[in-house]
């Protein structure tokens, strides 16, 4: 699944080509989404200026005056900036065509992801609720100290809570959690102020490192650009289970956390 670096570089890799321009139209082959899209918004945005590209979270805002298109991109989708003359894949579910002759295309096999409204001057319930923005001012390790206040579960459950904090997956909480030195498993409460700021600390450094490089390349991400991208090669747990570690050569051990394979290092983790 797409995480937010993933969204973040596809955020980046489609703005500059438009961000300025007219959406000519919307182009919808298959409405069947996680939910349906919009019989109306094509009519709603035609003809509509695009302001700019946002990311809320895991979720790409394209500003217009009158609102919001609010896409997300599922387990499997993509972005990808074609030519009006390549001809839409099977799994092509709509384009929204812009002045110039850019074309943004999104792909998505298991039709997980979303392209709903959001009214302007409203917050679409998808949004609501949300905790801050881990790259933000808004959130440091006192932040993550107070909500954790009584909690019994996992912490690695509680970074993933996207009422705490939005777009800390899987992947980047695996490799926060061993860069901060703290065990995946460990109740959430039970964690003091200052290892909850060392790991917003990690959170931030693994975060912004692989934006950086592009995101995680997984099986069916692929970058606004169509490229992959180049985390993966820089991990420390993910994936590694039962190789040694990279930093003490323990051999990295696995285990099963709110149904999500969690990775760590006994020696290194505690």
């Amino acid at each position: 699944m797409p995480e937010l670096p993933e969204v973040e570089t596809t955020r980046r890799g489609v703005a500059p080509h438009v961000s300025g321009r007219k959406v000519q139209s919307l182009l919808v082959r298959e409405r069947r989404l996680r939910w349906p899209i919009p019989d109306d918004l094509p009519a709603i945005i035609a003809g509509q200026q695009l302001a700019a590209v946002e990311r809320r979270a895991k979720y790409l805002l394209f500003h217009t005056a009158p609102g919001s298109v609010l896409v997300h991109l599922g387990m499997s989708g993509s972005l990808r900036l074609v030519s009006p003359a390549e001809p839409a894949a099977f799994h092509d579910h709509f384009d929204m065509v812009f002045s110039g002759g850019n074309i943004l295309r999104y792909n998505d096999p298991r039709r997980f992801g979303c392209c709903l409204w959001q009214p302007a001057g409203e917050t679409h319930p998808l949004l609501a609720g949300l905790g801050p923005e881990p790259l933000s001012a808004d959130f440091d390790g006192e932040l993550l100290y107070r909500r954790a206040r009584g909690r019994r579960g996992p912490v690695k459950s509680f970074l993933m809570d996207q009422k705490v904090v939005v777009g800390v997956g899987n992947i980047y909480a695996n490799e926060a959690l061993f860069l901060a030195g703290i065990r995946p498993n460990r109740a959430a409460g039970r964690i003091s102020r200052v290892r909850y700021q060392a790991l917003a600390d990690r959170i931030k450094q693994v975060l912004t490192s692989a934006i950086e490089q592009g995101g995680t390349t997984l099986r069916d991400f692929v970058g606004g650009d169509g490229k992959p991208g180049y985390f993966a090669q820089q991990l420390y747990v993910y994936g590694r289970q039962g190789l040694p570690c990279k930093q003490c050569g323990e051999k990295l051990q696995e285990s099963r956390i709110s149904q999500r394979t969690s990775v760590y290092c006994v020696a290194c983790q505690r």
